[in-house]
């Protein structure tokens, strides 16, 4: 096994902060309108956590325009019986998870790369011998060890190679994945299991010390990552009950073979023995999240079918640890699982969009399902206490706040208005600007399928008025057009500025059954696209306030391409275009995004293969093909870090627009990736895309 000296230098926590943290910005709205100024103000909740006591712990962040900066805080409070939360405690820090110290549930965090542990009594104790980054943590049910997650380094850098050259900015690269998401590939996360020198619940003294010893790296002296890049947390890992095993989630691969496969699977790493045992050997696609139930009888995870197609249905399935039998218990809802618990030894907890909505399930052991909630909104389960459910809940009017679910005579789903919310963090803004109204609309497609597409109104719509409209395009490209509550493309916004928007559940988007999610890949240019143009051309028909004059159509990721796409296809039906990452030039997309096994499954393989009449076809369709017959204004946005999609695309199309003698602008961000993050860019980024909608729609 590998030590902890296998960690270098340049995974040495930072120095911490000497400024002063973000708290709640005091704003006033003027005119009644959502602004940017005033989303970048709004307090973002990001997850909450109940205890067995009763006690909340929710995370918060808040943001500082002027500063160009955020600070995330962890909230402790407890219900009242009026259904209000009152606070205990607040602090700095995030992922905090409880544990039970002498009788008393106690919370831990990270802050500034540290592990931090807050005792009932309002003491805090940090962990000491562990001089590395923490970037996440599990403690043993046992409370005589944990599980520290910190990078490592995983290939030799120049400076390494070349110790004389210490101001050298070169790599040298000998395969992919050299680049990932929005960095350069040179450290992976790596599991540590520590010894704790005075177990959890014994740190009762004020003397006692949050110390370890006896670290070794569960993946050794290997490039591996467990949890996986970009996004993966350490509800890829978990503990059994009894403390003797470790679950984690890897995908042992390295260089082209990372790069072509999406083959991830759940080890069980034995703690006596030092062996790792891999429970889902010969599934093919993606394995991820266990979680052990509460007798330790059954493990629960993640599982795709299909290796390479990153968007598979995303089953909930089971497996007795003594008999090997597995279970597949959402089998039928032909829908992904966002994120998943244990409600007890019986029955877990679930999330899954069904027609553009996400709502909480209970599923049993035999698959017998149940669904908890209702409404136009989405749900992200956070945990029960019994029969109570806490959970996040947005919407397209409304971001996150923290509800609670119960139902006195285990009526389900639930009626809305039984649903209690417990925050209201927020108010402060909604008490001073009007929403637009969200309406679902069933449309008829071109092949005569049943399409939902939601349309957004501006605030006080007035139906004997004409106005701008419209068209979303959805990225990912299979992503949900749920009830979803974005602070950048933000649908109120735009509804604010005096637009309807026509966002539709194109082909290609879960939630509508597999068939209607897996249609899209290899036919980018084909059966989405007609979809896209049906939603507004059967909206602008139907509705006399729509002014078809004055149509744009907008989109990020797979919705800048299709207006890439759209811009050589629309027939003249828009006034402006927006692509905010998009794809323009498909072959070269092929070789440049880092993750292949998408290009291969959704492109249909390589465009030299002249064989293979998919990829022919997608290639056929690359949006650069169609310069030609562009006639219409184009704004082009993108991140210099984005390494999914890179910047030149957005360059090239901008490029292309200005040669032809079209109007275009082009903004550049060198230090965003694929999303907008930094406060003063996202304002920038709102009034660059309302000035250009303005300009020709208005």
């Amino acid at each position: 096994m590998a030590t902890l000296a296998l960690i270098t230098t340049a995974c040495q926590h930072p120095q911490e902060s000497t400024q002063a943290p973000i708290t709640k910005p005091d704003i006033t709205v003027e005119g009644g309108r959502l602004t940017p100024e005033a989303l970048w103000a709004m307090g973002r909740i990001n997850s909450v956590y109940p205890n067995p006591q009763g006690d909340l712990a929710y995370t918060i962040s808040y943001y500082s325009v002027e500063e160009n900066r955020s600070t995330s805080w962890i909230r402790i409070a407890r219900e009242t019986k009026k259904g209000e939360l009152t606070t205990k405690a607040e602090f700095i820090g995030h992922s905090p998870a409880w544990c039970l110290i002498d009788r008393q549930w106690c919370l831990a965090y990270i802050n500034s790369g540290k592990l931090h542990i807050r005792l009932n009594d309002g003491e805090t104790k940090t962990l000491s011998g562990f001089d590395h980054d923490i970037e996440g943590f599990l403690i043993a049910p046992q409370k005589d060890k944990i599980i520290l997650i910190t990078q490592v380094k995983t290939i030799p850098t120049t400076a390494d190679k070349h110790p004389d050259l210490p101001l050298a900015s070169g790599r040298v690269v000998d395969d992919l994945m050299y680049k990932h998401w929005d960095e350069w590939t040179e450290t992976a996360p790596h599991p540590f299991l520590c010894d704790l020198k005075t177990p959890l619940g014994k740190l009762t003294s004020k003397k006692d010390k949050l110390e370890i010893n006896n670290c070794i790296d569960l993946l050794g002296n290997t490039p591996y990552e467990s949890p996986m890049k970009p996004f993966g947390g350490t509800e890829q890992l978990a503990w059994s009950p009894d403390g003797k095993t470790i679950a984690y989630t890897c995908r042992k691969k390295s260089g082209l073979d990372y790069a072509v496969s999406t083959n991830s699977d759940i080890y069980l790493y034995d703690i006596a023995t030092g062996t790792h045992t891999n429970l889902t050997e010969g599934n093919g696609g993606y394995d991820t999240n266990p979680s052990y139930s509460l007798d330790g009888q059954w493990i629960a995870w993640q599982s795709m079918e299909r290796d390479g197609y990153e968007s598979d249905e995303n089953r909930l399935m089971i497996q007795h640890l003594q008999t090997g039998e597995r279970r597949f218990l959402t089998q039928g809802m032909e829908t992904n699982v966002d994120s998943y618990y244990w409600k007890n030894n019986n029955s877990l907890v679930f999330s899954a969009v069904w027609h553009a909505t996400t709502m909480l399930y209970e599923v049993n052991l035999q698959g017998d399902r149940t669904c908890l909630t209702t409404g136009q909104y989405d749900y992200v389960p956070g945990g029960n206490i019994g029969d109570t459910y806490y959970c996040l809940r947005h919407s397209m009017r409304e971001a996150n706040e923290v509800y609670r679910i119960y139902s006195k005579d285990n009526q389900w789903p639930i009626a809305e208005d039984e649903i209690v919310q417990l925050t209201h963090e927020n108010n402060n803004i909604y008490s001073q600007v009007t929403m637009g109204n969200v309406i679902p609309r069933w449309q008829k497609t071109t092949d005569g399928k049943d399409m939902l597409t939601w349309i957004i109104y501006p605030p006080h719509f007035d139906p004997t008025k004409k106005y701008p409209t419209l068209l979303y395009c959805e990225g990912g490209p299979q992503s949900p057009v749920s009830q979803f509550w974005s602070f950048r493309w933000n649908f109120m916004m735009m509804a604010a500025n005096d637009y309807i928007i026509v966002a539709p559940n194109r082909r290609g988007l879960p939630g509508f059954g597999n068939a209607w999610n897996e249609q899209i890949s290899g036919d980018y240019g084909g059966q989405c696209m007609k979809d896209y143009l049906s939603a507004i051309d059967e909206f602008v028909a139907s509705e006399p306030y729509v002014d078809k004059d004055r149509l744009g159509c907008v989109g990020a990721s797979f919705g800048g391409f299709s207006v890439y796409w759209l811009a050589g296809h629309h027939d003249k039906r828009f006034k402006a275009f927006i692509a905010h990452d998009g794809i323009f030039n498909m072959e070269m997309q092929y070789l440049e995004t880092e993750e292949k096994w998408f290009a291969n499954w959704d492109m249909g393989g390589a465009y030299w293969d002249k064989s293979n009449k998919i990829a022919q076809r997608t290639f056929a369709n690359s949006p650069h093909l169609f310069v030609d017959k562009w006639d219409t204004p184009i704004l082009c946005i993108h991140g210099e870090k984005d390494y999914r999609i890179l910047a030149n695309q957005s360059m090239a199309a901008f490029d292309a627009a200005k040669m032809r003698g079209i109007d275009a602008q082009l903004l550049i961000f060198p230090d965003e990736n694929h999303w907008v993050l930094k406060p003063q860019n996202g304002i920038l980024w709102q009034r660059t895309f309302f000035a250009w909608l303005d300009k020709y729609l208005k």
